[in-house]
């Protein structure tokens, strides 16, 4: 990996991705560090050191377009030589074959991030076909779909920019940025009225005014927690009828969100008992990789 020119220009903030130019490049580096090691000793060994190309990302497969400024980085981590033309808009509907960017420089630098490249991209335009995909389910709904925390260690905020691209919300980024009482929070605090009890007293420490959203599994849970004075309820593991009575039981005096068992089969059932909001991890632990072809040619 070579350093950086001292003429090279200077990383363009994308604030879009949830990192800062300096962490977006220092995850690159990581990235192509791992898969180039001491360098890609076959390209060295087969192809002139000057020798120049040209390629597309191309893709194979319909799908929502997604991380092309992470690809874009690849490169200029290895050269600021490269030239990186995105041919695609982030959030686009592209069909198969669809070109969505050209990348021109030595073939021996487009070989070294052709890899990195593809790993980003195809990982982040899938988790954006796949919200998109679940999205479409929730046509003329008001149900918000949102994502969780169940993301690969390290690129959180690249696969929840992912989703924010195909059209979902995120949930919490991180363990700060909300406070969710979950069922080992109310083993381990005697309760749901006290552990919401201890949150209200605690809470001013924070100086923020965060809402207090409390895992529940039945009514008689539904019925504690709003009496305690949860701002939002977790109706874990519920089925569309068990969602639609909570429902009808909470009667807009907490925001209500559904979480475990989701998928793409049950979730406008789940949307039409009028949930406020419906959390699917599968959008980031298993959405599958979109399909995107990179063909070098010599110029």
């Amino acid at each position: 990996m070579s350093s950086p020119a001292r003429d090279e220009p200077a990383l363009q903030s994308s604030p879009e991705l949830g990192l800062t130019p300096q962490e977006l490049q220092a995850l690159v580096e990581r990235a192509l560090a791992e898969d180039l090691g001491s360098g890609d000793i076959t390209s060295r060994l087969t192809i002139p050191e000057e020798l120049t190309g040209k390629c597309e990302l191309t893709a194979k497969q319909e799908l929502v377009v997604a991380g092309l400024p992470v690809a874009q980085e690849v490169f200029r981590s290895l050269s600021p030589a490269i030239e990186f033309l995105p041919l695609a808009a982030e959030g686009a509907l592209a069909a198969a074959r669809t070109p969505l960017a050209r990348v021109t420089g030595k073939t021996r630098v487009l070989l070294a991030g052709e890899r990195v490249a593809l790993n980003f991209l195809q990982r982040l335009c899938g988790i954006a076909t796949f919200t998109r995909r679940l999205k479409s389910r929730l046509a003329g709904l008001t149900s918000e779909l949102l994502d969780t925390r169940k993301t690969t260690p390290g690129l959180r905020a690249l696969e929840k920019y992912a989703v924010r691209v195909g059209g979902g919300r995120n949930h919490r980024l991180r363990l700060d940025d909300g406070i969710l009482i979950k069922n080992n929070h109310l083993a381990l605090a005697g309760g749901i009225r006290a552990a919401v009890e201890r949150v209200r007293a605690g809470r001013p420490t924070l100086h923020i005014d965060l809402p207090i959203e409390v895992e529940v599994r039945s009514l008689a849970e539904l019925d504690e927690a709003i009496a305690a004075g949860a701002d939002a309820l977790l109706l874990d593991n519920m089925t569309p009828d068990e969602v639609r009575a909570c429902v009808i039981a909470a009667a807009g005096r907490a925001r209500l969100e559904v979480s475990g068992g989701v998928n793409a089969e049950n979730i406008r059932a789940y949307a039409e008992t009028g949930v406020d909001c419906i959390s699917v991890g599968a959008l980031t632990h298993s959405a599958p990789a979109a399909d995107i072809h990179f063909l070098i040619q010599p110029m």
